[in-house]
């Protein structure tokens, strides 16, 4: 996710209904939650990056009677996704639905838009997201049944789903944005959660640091640590990553193997010294 912040996250809570414990019957529905976060996306330039969705579906696999996708919702609900970072989520749905295996959500978007510090605002065209929907394949597919939990979270990459035209490195720079979503679907019961707290050498938090997380070579992630030094990257696969703390004026920080495991979090904090500025 290299400095970027994972837009959407929307996690999907399905909820068993309870029945009585006397009775052998298996509940034929469970509740349905949909939430809406968000992980980090660099906010020198941009203070907000909005979306407006109108409809969400859900698709059960295999079924041939009729249409195979249910409606979730059909209000219209705008967020900026740089109020959801480090683990917080919006609410979108929750309602029954019925048990059985779901393969695909598919979002509906009717609006997209950067807001920059200067003021400067950018509407941003939607690519067939308002005809058809933005698919978001849940693989492997997510299994509901009565009376149990199951949570499913959808991440949308902020700076891969916002691309910039022009020069970053200044407000005057910028010509503007395409929007092109790019949404991960991580099922929160086979993923577990990293989080922690970054501090300098006199124990105070630091704001900014890019937390990478690395699956052997590869960037499996990103997010930056909050004003109170602390992170967190939901719907991490369970397995080995090493962690690599970075801020420009601070010494950059490389940990040892931490394992995730499903439906639990990891720790991992960091100390970050500052580097000596010679003349």
């Amino acid at each position: 996710m290299d400095g970027k912040q994972l837009i959407a996250i929307m996690a999907i809570l399905l909820s068993g209904l309870f029945y009585s414990c006397s009775s052998d019957e298996v509940p034929a529905n469970g509740t349905l939650k949909v939430h809406l976060t968000d992980a980090p996306f660099p906010t020198d330039l941009v203070t907000e990056a909005n979306v407006t969705i109108n409809k969400i579906e859900i698709r059960k696999k295999d079924d041939s009677q009729g249409s195979p996708f249910i409606t979730l919702s059909e209000e219209v609900m705008d967020f900026n996704m740089l109020d959801l970072t480090n683990g917080v989520t919006a609410g979108l749905v929750d309602l029954p639905i019925e048990a059985g295996e779901y393969d695909l959500v598919r979002l509906y978007v009717s609006d997209a838009g950067i807001k920059l510090k200067d003021g400067s605002e950018y509407t941003l065209k939607i690519p067939s997201g308002a005809d058809s929907g933005i698919k978001v394949f849940i693989s492997p597919s997510l299994v509901v049944k009565g009376g149990l939990t199951t949570e499913l979270l959808l991440d949308l990459d902020v700076s891969k789903s916002f691309v910039l035209n022009g020069d970053a490195s200044s407000l005057e720079g910028i010509q503007g944005f395409n929007f092109t979503p790019v949404i991960k679907a991580a099922n929160l019961s086979t993923t577990g959660r990293l989080v922690g707290y970054v501090k300098d050498a006199e124990d105070v938090p630091v704001e900014g640091v890019q937390v990478t997380v690395k699956s052997g070579e590869e960037v499996y992630t990103t997010t930056f640590t909050d004003a109170e030094g602390n992170y967190a990257v939901l719907g991490v696969d369970a397995g080995l990553y090493t962690l690599v703390f970075e801020k420009e004026g601070y010494q950059t920080i490389t940990t040892d193997e931490a394992e995730v495991f499903a439906a639990n979090k990891t720790t991992v904090d960091a100390q970050v010294a500052a580097v000596e500025i010679t003349e």
